[in-house]
């Protein structure tokens, strides 16, 4: 059974929510604030969290960010504005995926599957002890955790899975598609943009100097590549 949080101040929309995911594999949690929120991630098991931005004492963007400090489960933001702008600053916080007020069932489903399913499945049929190490990033694939220079960085799910795919085959480019594809498991629509805004997350986290970076590359008008380099 999946643990979900549904953090919403409006009680129609945690309703409803409910109702699309009334199933046996899904027990909710509920939360009406930021504060909230944070508090149940802190001591309950959660799978994964969907996060109304607009809401009182402490909103869906700050309360990611604390969250983020201590968790990676995948975070779903609910907005009721569809500008890039909140999409973007939603995914520099550390969001995983969005939807737009009024949502379909269908999408929200489907939407919450990916990111269980990726979550869940991180790291799966690695053996004992697997670790991939590049200059001074050791990706441990059993334990989900990664060390830069010996020291641990937290990373989202989807900063992981882009990390994992780029050590996999150092030296090889990604375009931005082929990224989206194997990351997001989705068509590529508008990939360019939100690839680049995780790449450059992941950058700010693993890289002493973001704007000159040792390890993410990358190679214009083709893609990105994780530099091969010794230890």
């Amino acid at each position: 059974m999946y643990n979900i949080l549904i953090c919403d101040d409006e009680r129609d929309i945690v309703n409803a929510l409910k109702i699309y995911l009334s199933s046996s594999e899904y027990c909710i949690f509920e939360a009406g604030n930021g504060n909230a929120a944070i508090d149940i991630v802190k001591r309950k098991s959660i799978h994964l969290v969907i996060m109304d931005i607009m809401m009182p004492q402490k909103d869906g963007i700050s309360a990611m960010a604390e969250i983020r400090q201590f968790s990676n489960v995948p975070i779903i933001l609910l907005t009721a504005k569809s500008e890039d702008t909140d999409k973007i600053l939603g995914l520099n916080v550390g969001a995983d995926d969005y939807i737009t007020k009024p949502f379909n069932p269908a999408e929200v489903i489907a939407r919450v599957k990916s990111q269980l399913r990726r979550y869940m499945q991180l790291g799966s049929g690695a053996k004992d002890d697997e670790e991939v190490i590049i200059g001074g990033i050791c990706l441990n694939d059993k334990s989900k955790t990664v060390t830069v220079d010996g020291e641990y960085i937290a990373l989202t799910p989807k900063e992981y899975d882009i990390l994992k795919l780029l050590m996999s085959e150092p030296g090889r480019v990604f375009s931005p598609k082929d990224l989206y594809l194997r990351v997001w498991a989705d068509e590529p629509f508008g990939s360019e943009n939100t690839v680049a805004v995780h790449i450059r997350h992941l950058r700010e986290k693993i890289e002493i100097d973001p704007a000159e970076p040792r390890y993410i590359k990358v190679v214009w008008g083709q893609g990105y590549k994780m530099e091969v380099l010794n230890k």
